[in-house]
């Protein structure tokens, strides 16, 4: 990420996305299943994603950031 400035700046923009209004259909956000049955994933570009899944309510936990063949 730290090469890579546009990617970074369309993580950032996205995880505000995030924050405001989880269920945004430009983050297609959606469960994951099979091993990851449990977690979550949106996007940041059309093949970057976000892995996360929620410890509770308020809480977050980001685990992986890649393209869609790095991180299922």
């Amino acid at each position: 990420m730290k090469q890579n400035k546009k990617l970074k700046f369309q993580l950032e923009k996205r995880i505000e996305l995030f924050k405001l209004d989880r269920n945004n259909s430009l983050l297609k956000d959606h469960d994951l299943v099979g091993r990851e049955q449990g977690q979550r994933s949106f996007s940041i570009t059309g093949d970057i994603r976000v892995i996360y899944f929620f410890e509770t309510d308020d809480i977050v936990w980001f685990v992986d950031v890649g393209s869609h063949n790095q991180v299922y």
